[in-house]
C-alpha cells in the first residue's frame, strides 16, 4: 500500500557547497514512500473543483484540469491509506481554529525575508528531481547536496516541488532539506526557510507541509478561487505557515490581495512586461504590505537570458524571482551551476550595461558575468 510517511530522515551535512558542487557526478536517487498501516476510514475533506487550466512555477504549467483531479484522487487516497499521527494532529489544530472563526495573526518572518530594499532582487531556488521537457539534463543531486549550494551562494529561500508526478519530489525531500538547512544553524549564512511547492486543493496537505518543518506553502488562485484562497491563508496561519498565492492574471492578482495574500507570485507568463502587468494596477489597502514574486520560466536554449529577465523585474519593482528548471539548464557546468546562476541573479547589474550571456568585457558589471562570478 502505497502512503507518503513523515518519518525523519537522517543528514549529514556537507560543510561547504563547494563539496557538494565536487560530488557532480553522484547520482540522483528517488526516496521511496514507505507504508502506513495506520486504519482511518474517512477524513473530511474541504477539496474544492475548479474548470481552471493550473498555471505554476514549473512544469505542473498548462497541464489542465486532469492535474487537479489527479492531485484530488492522491490526497483522498493519502487519507484512506492512514496519514501519520503527527499529521491528523496538526489537522485538528486546523479544524479546531476554523471553528472558532477568530481572526489569526498572519506570519511575516517570509515576506519579510523576501522583501529587500529598492533596487534589490532575492531568489527562491526551486528543487526538483524532474525536468519537463529541458533537453539539458536528466539528472538533478540529491537535495543534500543542492541544499548547502542555494543557501551558500545567497537564495533566500528553497522551495521544494512536492509534487511526485511532475516534479519526482514527496514530502520526503521536504524534510531532507529542512535537516539540511538545519544544519547551517549558527553559522553564517544561517538556515533557509523551506516552501512547500504542491499544487494545493485541501487542508491536509498545509498540515503535511508542516509537518515536513516548512515555513511555507503555495496556493494556485487559478484552481481554488478567493474564497479558499482566503480560508487556506486563515489555516496556514494556524500552523504559523505563510502562503504564497500563485497568480496568472491581473484579475487574481487583485483577487488575491482582497482574499488577504500577503505574499503572491506571477507564474506562467514569459517576459518582465507581461509579469509586471499582472501587478501593475494593484490595489493594496492601507497599511498592508505586499510582496511580489516573479517566476522566472526557463527559455529552450543554453543561452541566460533568463538572468536578465530577473534584473529587469527586479528595475520594475518586483521583490524576488522564483527560478526553477533555469538553474539545472547547465547541468553540472563548473561555472553555469545553480549557485552561480543564484548569485548572477542577484548582482547588481544591469541589461543596459552588461550581458550574462557575454564572458568578459568591460564597463558596469563585467566582474560579474557568470564567468567571472566564482573568481
Amino acid at each position: 500500500t502505497y502512503a507518503l510517511t513523515m518519518t525523519p530522515l537522517r543528514i549529514h551535512r556537507l560543510p561547504t557547497a563547494i563539496a557538494a558542487i565536487a560530488l557532480l557526478t553522484t547520482p540522483s536517487s528517488a526516496f521511496a514512500p514507505g507504508a502506513n498501516k495506520s486504519p482511518i476510514q474517512s477524513l473530511p475533506t474541504r477539496s474544492q473543483t475548479a474548470n481552471t487550466i493550473f498555471t505554476t512555477s514549473t512544469s505542473l504549467n498548462a497541464l489542465g484540469v486532469f492535474v487537479r483531479k489527479a492531485k484530488e484522487a492522491d490526497v483522498r487516497k493519502y487519507c484512506q491509506d492512514g496519514p501519520p499521527e503527527s499529521v491528523l494532529s496538526l489537522l485538528q489544530k486546523i479544524k479546531d481554529s476554523s471553528d472558532k472563526d477568530e481572526e489569526v495573526e498572519l506570519p511575516t518572518e517570509l515576506q519579510t525575508l523576501l522583501t529587500k530594499r529598492k533596487g534589490t532582487i532575492t531568489i527562491i531556488a526551486e528543487y526538483k528531481r524532474k525536468l519537463e521537457g529541458s533537453g539539458f539534463i536528466t539528472d538533478v543531486l540529491d537535495p543534500v547536496l543542492l541544499s548547502p549550494v542555494f543557501r551558500e551562494f545567497g537564495a533566500a529561500a528553497v522551495a521544494v516541488l512536492a509534487d511526485e508526478r511532475t516534479g519526482g519530489c514527496t514530502y520526503d525531500d521536504i524534510v531532507a532539506v529542512v535537516e539540511e538547512q538545519d544544519e547551517a544553524l549558527g553559522d553564517v549564512p544561517g538556515p533557509l526557510p523551506v516552501i512547500s511547492s504542491d499544487l494545493i486543493v485541501d487542508e491536509i496537505q498545509i498540515a503535511q507541509a508542516a509537518d515536513s518543518g516548512a515555513k511555507a506553502v503555495t496556493v494556485t488562485y487559478g484552481v481554488v478561487g478567493e474564497e479558499k484562497v482566503q480560508q487556506f491563508i486563515k489555516d496556514a496561519a494556524s500552523l504559523g505557515l505563510e502562503v504564497i498565492v500563485n497568480v496568472g492574471t491581473a484579475e487574481e492578482a487583485q483577487g488575491a490581495v482582497n482574499a488577504g495574500a500577503s505574499i503572491i507570485s506571477v507564474t506562467g507568463l514569459d517576459g518582465s512586461d507581461n509579469k509586471f502587468a499582472v501587478i501593475e494596477s494593484l490595489s493594496i489597502p492601507e497599511g498592508r504590505n505586499v510582496c511580489t514574486i516573479a517566476n522566472i520560466l526557463a527559455k529552450d536554449n543554453k543561452a541566460l537570458e533568463e538572468v536578465e529577465e530577473a534584473w529587469m523585474c527586479r528595475d520594475k519593482g518586483f521583490n524576488c524571482v522564483w527560478v526553477s528548471d533555469a538553474l539545472y539548464k547547465a547541468g553540472n557546468d563548473p561555472v553555469e551551476h545553480p549557485g552561480a546562476i543564484i548569485s548572477t541573479m542577484k548582482a547588481k547589474s544591469s541589461v543596459k550595461y552588461a550581458s550574462p550571456k557575454a564572458r568578459s568585457g568591460k564597463g558596469e558589471g563585467a566582474r560579474e558575468y557568470l564567468g567571472d562570478i566564482l573568481m
